[in-house]
């Protein structure tokens, strides 16, 4: 039907009807060339603008010109209009109409003017609005003509782009270049208020936190992942069929979608899912694992980042979601960084952390590392951001009590934060900035049954005081004191032992609760050999009764003679073991009865300054022949324990 060619102000647009064009329509940098009937027949606009044109062939037609364009401008530069002049001088007979800023472009004009000449036009969510707003523009309505624009576009927007959410959303992304019309025409309004209506009736377990970022996941679990979303979606209202569609979304269109939803009361799951998505878009570095470049073209400015990073924030559901996962933990933390880079509001960075320490038992070391940005600091790490989040933590499952969830899932919780502070208390007690209270109220902010056993406690402390071994002894007696030498296995007490940096108060403990597990371990072992003989000498003289009456002796007397050489043997056995094991602890009790004396001894000539610090351990090994092999204990027991992969440990020495 048309051609196209270029000209000395843009492309020129030629209707082929075979008929030379009476009219000239400038939009943009286009020039259609078109008739004036078609035109007439369905806009009441291009009617009366021709008409009054065709009544003042001279100067209506500038005026008409000028007219329209002051709509949106005061002035007109006047070499153009020299310029139109001149070509209205080469053709009089064609009068020229400028379209000042129609909506949708010379794009759109052209659909429109297709639409004029009858030609069947195809809708779609994308330009469906520009339509309409061209429509309107060139009022082309019912009562000028039937089945016109207007009602044709109105009809498309009611019976299929508001019926489904990814269409919805391709509408109002199409409506950014169209305000205020399309607001005025309540398109926008419509499109965010179906958006909201069509995700309050979706299946919320259908809606996960998107934010597999790789880690944990291989790329054909997540592309698995998402099928198996799609596939249970219905009616296109699951998330995998429009979510992608977010990231064309203006930020002020985007907070209005998330109002709207909120204005619905949907399900937190939801409201979450679209704001991790977006803010992943938009956000740059929020996931650590994120590697795939973005053109700078496409990053928003700083405050533009913080505007929508306070919008994600203010915008999370405070309760904690059901399906939290270790992803929507990371990417709180990730926020979390962000924020502090981003010189956030202190309110967006509190309830970010009150946000995370909701579920902190799903976080990893790694997510805790999180830099110090602040001048006032000279750790490495942010340990006071962290010291707040386990409060909140704590306050979280002080409510869990008060609620009666189960006893088990809280004391799950509590020893899964237990062991992940143990771990970042090892991380960073290596920082020499690191102040001694710091350490000290994070490692005893946790109850005594956070732990099963103090091994990575006492980790932590021996890397502190390798770490800072210029405080006196009065500090270190202080950081030993978090410890509980009870719960500390035997391998930690071996390594406890013979540690040089452990002050001596802390080591004549360790011996101490060391000798008493020996001892339980000892009775323990008592006790079960005598439960063994007692059930052996009665297994051996039992009898069972025939229904005769008569005993019946269940072994023969054989078999009843080796049943007892063999536990005469065993008997024989276990009563040396014992011996060796009540001569052993003998011994070490006198041991122990002698190392204390000698303890208090040096006590007192340490008291009097006469004797090197450092030389009495040498002593003792010298004396008692305390020799023990240096090993590396545990945080927890040995099914408990997850060890940090990819990580570099520092051994005890």
């Amino acid at each position: 039907m048309a051609t196209e060619k270029s000209s000395s102000k843009g492309q020129a647009w030629f209707c082929t009807t075979g008929l030379p064009s009476d009219v000239k329509i400038e939009v943009d940098d286009m020039t259609f060339h078109l008739h004036k009937f078609p035109l007439m027949s369905k806009s009441r606009k291009l009617h009366e603008l021709i008409t009054e044109q065709e009544k003042n062939p001279t100067t209506s037609r500038i005026t008409r010109i000028q007219t329209a364009s002051e709509t949106n401008k005061d002035t007109e530069n006047d070499n153009e209009e020299k310029e139109i002049q001149e070509e209205h001088e080469e053709d009089e007979e064609e009068c020229l109409i400028i379209l000042p800023d129609f909506p949708g472009g010379s794009e759109s004009f052209e659909t429109a003017a297709k639409f004029c000449y009858g030609v069947k036009i195809d809708l779609t969510a994308s330009n469906v609005a520009a339509l309409r707003c061209a429509g309107e523009y060139l009022e082309m309505t019912e009562e000028y003509s039937e089945e016109n624009l207007i009602s044709k576009t109105e009809r498309f927007l009611t019976q299929s782009v508001l019926k489904n959410i990814k269409h919805c959303l391709k509408t109002l992304t199409s409506c950014e270049g169209l305000l205020p019309l399309a607001e005025n025409l309540s398109i926008v309004k419509r499109c965010i208020d179906a958006i909201a209506s069509k995700a309050a009736s979706s299946d919320p377990s259908l809606f996960g936190w998107p934010v597999n970022d790789g880690a944990g996941n291989s790329k054909g679990g997540v592309e698995n992942e998402r099928k198996k979303v799609a596939n249970a979606t219905r009616g296109g209202t699951g998330m995998d069929s429009w979510i992608n569609e977010l990231e064309q979304l203006s930020l002020p269109f985007f907070k209005r979608m998330i109002f709207a939803m909120k204005a619905l009361n949907l399900s937190g799951e939801i409201i979450e899912s679209c704001l991790i998505y977006y803010a992943k878009k938009y956000i740059p570095g929020i996931l650590r694992t994120s590697r795939k470049p973005s053109s700078s073209s496409n990053v928003p400015s700083e405050n533009d980042q913080r505007e929508l990073l306070e919008t994600v924030i203010a915008n999370l559901p405070v309760e904690k979601s059901s399906n939290s996962t270790s992803n929507s933990t990371r990417f709180l933390f990730g926020l979390l960084r962000t924020a502090n880079i981003l010189n956030a509001s202190e309110a967006c960075r509190a309830a970010l952390e009150k946000k995370i320490g909701s579920q902190l038992e799903q976080a990893t070391l790694d997510d805790l590392l999180i830099p110090s940005y602040s001048y006032l600091n000279e750790t490495l790490y942010d340990v006071d951001c962290v010291e707040r989040i386990l409060r909140h933590f704590l306050e979280e499952l002080d409510d869990r009590s008060v609620n009666r969830i189960e006893s088990e899932e809280r004391s799950t919780a509590l020893m899964l934060v237990g062991k992940l502070i143990d771990g970042y208390l090892s991380e960073i007690a290596s920082d020499a900035n690191l102040m001694l209270e710091k350490f000290f109220d994070l490692a005893i902010a946790l109850p005594d049954h956070a732990r099963l056993f103090d091994d990575g406690l006492y980790r932590a402390v021996d890397v502190y005081l390798k770490a800072h071994p210029w405080i006196p002894e009065a500090d270190r007696e202080k950081i030993c004191g978090v410890l509980d030498c009870q719960k500390l296995t035997l391998e930690a007490c071996t390594h406890a032992a013979q540690n040089e940096r452990l002050p001596l108060r802390a080591v004549v403990q360790v011996l101490f609760f060391e000798q008493l597990q020996l001892r339980h371990a000892i009775t323990g072992g008592l006790l079960e050999a005598d439960a063994g003989l007692t059930e052996a000498d009665r297994g051996g003289g039992e009898e069972e009764e025939e229904e005769g009456g008569r005993p019946v002796v269940v072994a023969s007397g054989q078999e009843v003679s080796s049943t007892w050489g063999a536990a005469a043997r065993e008997n024989q056995v276990l009563r040396l073991d014992m011996d060796s094991m009540r001569t052993r602890v003998h011994e070490l009790e006198r041991e122990c009865s002698t190392m204390k004396k000698a303890i208090e001894k040096i006590d007192k000539m340490e008291t009097g300054g006469h004797v090197d610090r450092g030389g009495w351990r040498t002593s003792l090994t010298r004396k008692f022949g305390c020799k023990f092999k240096t090993q590396v204990c545990d945080s927890h027991e040995p099914a408990a324990i997850e060890a940090r992969k990819g990580r570099s440990h520092r051994h005890h020495q």
